[in-house]
């Protein structure tokens, strides 16, 4: 499968960079978990079009729903994606905008919906400071090969495999916020193959 040119253009350039994972950094150290009743932190991200994304443009009109995985391309994280892909409709017919965050880049992103015909927003946390608002978990990143449905290697240009680079990596949790910014739910996910049923489960009591 060949990947789309201008998300690939901006992958090599990650790779020819030489990056490595980022360095601890302080805005990716937890601060203590916001539960179930508080206000959800405002925030302002960057969306997989590259574009700003702002939690206040969504508090007061719809349930969000923000579930953090650990990468784009990871099998587990393939998984949690591909069946929120397919209860995406029911979701959203409950008032729910379902967003996505992990720390790959915007164009990892977009070559991720892409790939799996994905729908819904991500957003790109890539120093981990979006899930430590939220006391999620942040740790080291590093290199994943991009895979199609098929689990067959991602090509470039020249026909070699697409080996992309995180700069941090988001520890599994989902957060429901109802429409007044008041969190209604937060769990860290074991199963990311049933969080989508869950979420649904969730949003549906919010919606009575």
């Amino acid at each position: 499968m060949r990947a789309n040119g201008k998300w690939l253009g901006i992958a090599l350039l990650w790779l020819a960079s030489g990056i490595v994972a980022a360095e601890d950094p302080k805005s990716a150290v937890p601060v203590p978990r916001p539960g179930v009743g508080d206000a959800m932190p405002a925030f302002e991200s960057t969306d997989d079009l590259d574009r700003p994304w702002k939690s206040a443009d969504y508090v007061g009109k719809k349930v969000l729903v923000l579930y953090f995985y650990p990468g784009d391309f990871t099998g587990g994280c393939i998984k949690q994606a591909q069946a929120y892909r397919a209860v995406l409709t029911k979701i959203e017919e409950q008032g729910v905008e379902l967003v996505g965050v992990s720390g790959d880049e915007a164009a990892t992103h977009a070559l991720f919906k892409t790939t799996y015909d994905l729908k819904h927003t991500q957003l790109a946390d890539t120093k981990g400071e979006l899930a430590a608002l939220f006391g999620v978990p942040v740790g080291v990143g590093g290199r994943v090969q991009a895979m199609n449905s098929d689990r067959k290697p991602l090509l470039d240009e020249e026909k070699k495999p697409i080996r992309l680079l995180r700069a941090v990596t988001i520890d599994r949790w989902t957060v429901v916020v109802d429409r007044d910014g008041k969190i209604a739910s937060v769990r860290k996910i074991v199963n990311p193959v049933t969080d989508s049923e869950e979420v649904l489960k969730i949003v549906e009591t919010l919606s009575k």
